[in-house]
């Protein structure tokens, strides 16, 4: 198997995401530095997203790998922050945390994204996710509001309600395209 420079990146996002998950599970204020690595890690897996995309884009390395594990990729370490800053707050006291509602929210979304799209591969045979700008908007200020946390800033209960708002707006967002994809297949 021939994997281009973008979908070893990729693949490389996805490895990191195990070594994120320790870092914060194991993390006590003992262990501040801990928070750190998380921090590091997190967002040297953000510029791998960014340079694999640019690399695929600029160099014709998109692949059908590329295409699924891309997404995924990215649902793994976002999915992986929210929760695991939701369960920090209980493990490690840790005063910023990722609340229930955001933590729902977030998997919501992802989830209803999912299914709408296995419905309309197996209606389709094909699914083409063209990401939005509520999209980007959505990934931005999640990605935000994790390195926040791991900063430690304290501007989070105005951030919680962006990232809602967005995440909320972008799911619907993409409801609507499933609905008119799906519609479009029976006319």
């Amino acid at each position: 198997m021939n994997l281009t420079f973008a979908n070893k990146l990729t693949i490389g996002r996805i490895l990191s995401v195990p070594f994120f998950i320790a870092s914060l599970m194991y993390y006590t204020s003992e262990r501040d530095y801990l928070r750190y690595c998380a921090l590091g890690i997190f967002l040297l897996a953000i510029i791998t997203d960014v340079i694999d995309g640019y690399v695929a884009r600029t160099h014709h390395q998109k692949t059908t790998a590329g295409a699924i594990l891309d997404p995924l990729a990215d649902k793994f370490l976002l999915i992986s922050a929210f929760v695991c800053l939701h369960i920090v707050k209980e493990i490690a006291v840790c005063p910023f945390y990722v609340p229930l509602v955001v933590l729902l929210i977030v998997i919501s979304r992802d989830v209803i994204i999912l299914m709408g799209s296995a419905i309309i591969y197996l209606v389709n045979g094909k699914i083409d996710i063209v990401p939005t700008k509520w999209g980007k908007a959505t990934t931005f200020f999640q990605v935000a509001s994790i390195v926040g946390i791991l900063l430690r800033l304290p501007i989070f209960p105005l951030a919680w309600h962006a990232v809602c708002f967005v995440t909320i707006i972008s799911g619907l967002g993409y409801i609507r395209n499933g609905i008119k994809a799906l519609n479009a297949t029976t006319h």
